[in-house]
This record gives C-alpha cells, sequence and structure tokens, in this order.
C-alpha cells in the first residue's frame, strides 16, 4: 500500500458506458487511502443510459471525482485518452483504469499503482493468468483459449514476455504517457495491448501483478471475434514497422530520447 507520505501523485481513470448500476459501487470499492491524495476521472463515453447522471451525483458528493463527458462515442480508448488527459494536467504521476462494471477489482488499485509511484516500472499490468486467477474467476473457456493463443502470438511478435497481453486492468506513469504517442493508438479495446508494446520499443519496464476476476452478467460483452481480428491486424503493423515509426516521430517532436 503507499503511504500517505508519498509526494507521487495516484489518479484512476473509469472510461463507462451503460454502467448506471455497476459505477456508484465501483467508486466505493476503491480503497479509502486512496481518496487521501488521489482523484478519478470518470469518463462517460456518450453513454445512452443514465451513466452521466450518475457520474455527476458522485462528483458533486466527492469533490476528488471528475467527469468528462463525450458527446458522441469514441470507443474504449477514446474513452481512455480523454481520461488520461485530464489526469495528466491535474497532475497525476501514476494512473490506473478501472473499469465501470467492476470487473477488476478497484480494491486492487493501490497495489497496481505501487510499482509506478515507487519508480519500479512504468507500466503495470494486473495479470489474470498469474496464480490461477481467470479460471478461479469464471473465465469462460470462449475467452481464456483465445486469449492464450493471442498472447503466444504477441510474445512470438514483439518479443515480449507477459503472461496475457489482455487484461484491462492497467496503470501508466506519467513518464511513459510522456514518451510514446498514446494519442495516436487505437480508440478501441487493443489501446492497452498497444501500450504494453510501446513501453517495450521503448525500453521501459513493465510489471505484472496478480490479480482476482469474476465473469457475470454486468461482466463486459466485448466480442472476442472482431477483437482477436484487430489483434492481428496490430501485429502486422508492428511487423510492417508501424509503431517504431510512431514513437520515432514522438522523439523528433518531443526531443527525447528512444531507449
Amino acid at each position: 500500500m503507499i503511504s500517505s507520505e508519498n509526494r507521487a501523485v495516484p489518479a484512476i481513470v473509469i472510461p463507462a458506458y451503460r454502467a448506471e448500476s455497476t459505477l456508484s459501487a465501483v467508486i466505493e470499492r476503491i480503497p479509502d487511502a486512496f481518496w487521501e491524495t488521489g482523484s478519478v476521472i470518470i469518463v462517460n463515453d456518450a453513454s445512452p443510459d443514465r451513466t452521466g447522471q450518475v457520474a455527476r451525483e458522485l462528483a458533486a458528493d466527492n469533490p476528488r471525482i471528475a467527469v468528462v463527458d463525450h458527446r458522441e462515442n469514441r470507443g474504449y480508448g477514446g474513452a481512455l485518452k480523454s481520461g488520461l488527459r485530464v489526469a495528466l494536467n491535474r497532475g497525476a504521476d501514476g494512473i490506473a483504469i478501472v473499469h465501470s462494471d467492476g470487473q477488476y477489482a478497484p480494491e486492487k488499485a493501490l497495489d497496481l499503482l505501487a510499482p509506478v509511484l515507487h519508480g519500479d516500472a512504468c507500466i503495470v499490468q494486473g495479470s489474470r493468468l498469474l496464480e490461477g486467477g481467470a479460471r478461479g474467476g469464471g473465465m469462460p473457456l470462449t475467452r481464456y483459449v483465445p486469449n492464450r493463443v493471442l498472447t503466444t502470438i504477441e510474445n512470438l511478435a514483439f518479443g515480449t514476455g507477459m503472461r496475457e497481453f489482455h487484461s484491462g486492468y492497467m496503470v501508466y506513469s506519467r513518464a511513459l504517457l510522456e514518451r510514446v504517442p498514446y494519442e495516436r493508438l487505437q480508440d478501441n479495446y487493443n489501446f492497452d495491448a498497444e501500450m504494453i508494446l510501446m513501453a517495450h520499443l521503448a525500453g521501459m519496464r513493465c510489471v505484472e501483478i496478480a490479480i482476482p476476476t469474476r465473469y457475470d452478467e454486468h461482466s463486459s460483452s466485448l466480442s472476442p471475434i472482431p477483437y482477436g481480428l484487430n489483434v492481428l491486424r496490430m501485429i502486422g503493423r508492428h511487423i510492417a514497422g508501424h509503431y517504431r515509426r510512431l514513437l520515432e516521430e514522438h522523439r523528433r517532436a518531443a526531443g527525447a530520447p528512444i531507449g
């Protein structure tokens, strides 16, 4: 757990879509210690239900909560980009991504933030495949098997050694977000995997931490086939040098080393 005396500033970004029934519970599950120095940015991605209203009510009760309302749906990655921009502008040094459906335990946010806030890593992934969390938490075989297959292909293509690429429980450091062109990555669910790849290409350390997971009626309805096809396209772009070019262009524009 992060000491309140630690000067590093944590933040949580919550991309929210059709989350009127789960959002309040997710906020309640965030550890009390986080609120001592941390802030939460809820991004209402043009949700057609009462998600935006619920978010604004939560913000009215807690000055450490900010709400971003999208007038048009920008997708998961687009919502993250908006939240990350706000978190950086509010001075965050480490930013955890907590999903609005409660699938990834908000209680673990400080544990995942710790390596970044202590300067031991630039990116952290909460892994469902460490310590058997995925199957123990009820991950369906229709998701587990594609996860394992795609991760194996990605590790071979990228030269990485991740246990999985497809958990959405991520933590990004300010240093990473300033060094890679995250705004130019995809607006879909591949954003997180692209960030892992960009960190690897930039020579920035990624840490995996075991997390529990659960699947129920509120869990994401992400379709595995289109997602898998997007992963394969991402691999093709990497082989073609797309991500290295993005890093090099960003390095030249910022005058920073690529690693």
